[in-house]
């Protein structure tokens, strides 16, 4: 056998540590589970398919996986996670052996990340937190936190109603409480400043809130509380959450907000500030 050359043992000194080199495969791309939760709360509820700002790269992907799985049409992977999207990935959570809430069509933590084993990773993750109780009501802890920081910007405490997790409880709320996320305060003894600071302070904190008169319904005097974005949110609850977002009350009518303007942010965002 003749020995190599100069030239290609050359060759292999130069190109030996590029041949060793491990190739790195490309980063998968990412899912921002707060853009997508967002847009799963408005988009159904729009009148148009204007898209949620900030929201479509990310549910492009969710829905291109969603599709992938025979789940979802062709024609309604557009970035807009409207009703085909949420009865699809309902769809996908029932797949998973979810039922219930589990199965609302809002992208859970867990669900979301299975969904995108191989195709992308989840960042903003969003977390509703275990069962707690508030004044003797059944909330989660996302909830309850949201509360507590309420209380301090309003200075004084909010005594519950209604609570979570409370399917049935009460008929004249129409489902808003069946899951997590929905809250009812009372408002005796308060001024009418002072109900529309509590309204105030818990907009702020990320609830959609609204305060409710017997005008309105088959109901007393009370606010009412959905915290944005919480994944346990009933159907109905998403409802109000999405409505809220377009300026509405959150009412079967869909009328007006008739609440104290402010800057619509989720808990988490509020956080950020």
């Amino acid at each position: 056998m003749k020995p190599p050359s100069y030239a290609a043992l050359a060759v292999a000194v130069l190109l030996g540590p590029l041949l060793a080199t491990p190739v790195k495969a490309a980063a998968l791309p990412s899912v921002n589970m707060e853009a997508t939760v967002k847009a799963a709360q408005i988009d159904p509820r729009r009148a148009d398919s204007t898209l949620t700002p900030g929201a479509k790269a990310s549910v492009l992907l969710v829905e291109q996986a969603l599709r992938d799985r025979n789940l979802l049409d062709a024609q309604w992977v557009d970035g807009y996670f409207g009703t085909s999207t949420i009865a699809a990935y309902a769809r996908y959570q029932q797949s998973l052996g979810y039922t219930g809430l589990d199965a609302n069509g809002l992208p859970g933590r867990t669900s979301l990340t299975q969904l995108g084993t191989g195709r992308f990773t989840v960042t903003a993750v969003i977390l509703p937190g275990a069962e707690v109780s508030v004044d003797g009501f059944v909330v989660n802890t996302r909830t309850r936190d949201m509360l507590a920081e309420a209380e301090l910007l309003l200075g004084r405490d909010l005594v519950l109603e209604q609570g979570s997790y409370n399917p049935g409880g009460d008929p004249t709320s129409a489902g808003t409480h069946d899951g997590g996320g929905a809250a009812d305060i009372s408002v005796q003894g308060l001024t009418t400043a002072t109900r529309t600071a509590a309204v105030t302070a818990l907009r702020r904190v990320g609830f959609a809130a609204w305060l409710r008169s017997p005008a309105q319904g088959d109901w007393p005097w009370h606010i009412h509380a959905v915290a944005i974005s919480d994944t346990d949110l009933s159907s109905e609850a998403q409802h109000q959450a999405g409505d809220y977002y377009l300026g509405l009350n959150g009412l079967a009518g869909r009328g007006p907000d008739d609440g104290p303007k402010v800057a619509i942010r989720t808990w988490e965002e509020y956080q950020r500030l």
